[in-house]
Order: C-alpha cells, then sequence, then structure tokens
C-alpha cells in the first residue's frame, strides 16, 4: 500500500531502528517509545488489522507469536514483557498495518 507508514519502512523509503528481520517480518523500535524497551513488530505483508486475518495467515501470526520472547531475552527483558495488539479505531490502532508492540525494562503500570 503507497501510503502506509510501515510498507514505506518495510520498503526501506522511511528509516527504522531496526533490531531484526526475516523473511516474515521486521523488527523496529517505536519512534515514541512508552517503556524502555519499545519495539514494533510488523510483517511484511500488508494486513490491516488482525481484523483481517484468516487462516491463511496462521502461519504468520504463529511466527510473530512465537518470535516474541526471543525478541524479548535478546534485549535483556528477562523479567517480563508485555505485547500489545491494537484492533481498529475503538481499539487504539493509529497505523493500519498489522503490529505487536513489545513493551518492558521496567515495571509497568497494571490495567
Amino acid at each position: 500500500m503507497s501510503d502506509c507508514l510501515f510498507c514505506k519502512i518495510i520498503a526501506g523509503e522511511i528509516p527504522s531502528d531496526q533490531v531484526y528481520q526475516d523473511e516474515q517480518v521486521i523488527v523496529f523500535k517505536d519512534i515514541n517509545p512508552s517503556a524502555p524497551v519499545h519495539l514494533l513488530v510488523v510483517p511484511r505483508l500488508h494486513i490491516d488489522s488482525l481484523n483481517d486475518m484468516d487462516d491463511t495467515h496462521s502461519e504468520l501470526i504463529s511466527h510473530m507469536m512465537l518470535l516474541l520472547p526471543k525478541i524479548a531475552k535478546e534485549q535483556g527483558l528477562t523479567g517480563g514483557f508485555r505485547t500489545i495488539l491494537n484492533t481498529g479505531t475503538e481499539g487504539g490502532q493509529l497505523v493500519f498495518h498489522l503490529h505487536i508492540h513489545l513493551l518492558g525494562g521496567k515495571q509497568l503500570p497494571g490495567f
């Protein structure tokens, strides 16, 4: 999608501070962090939100979920971490390209 911020980051049109990449995802630092470690796990495939996933995406979402603890460990988050997947406007989604927030590095407040 030509106007998608994350698609532009994936294409290298907009710089990002990447910490990981493979054939399915890229992981980069959030430019407005809410914790000492605040990363975004973003699939290379443009999917607007969790609402737009189906059975054909099961391998992708599995890969993303299993990658989260590995990335957290690499970032030194041995005491725990939080993941957030906002879906839709009312769910707080600001960029309509599926992504999972990975946060940690301090005691995070409860909900």
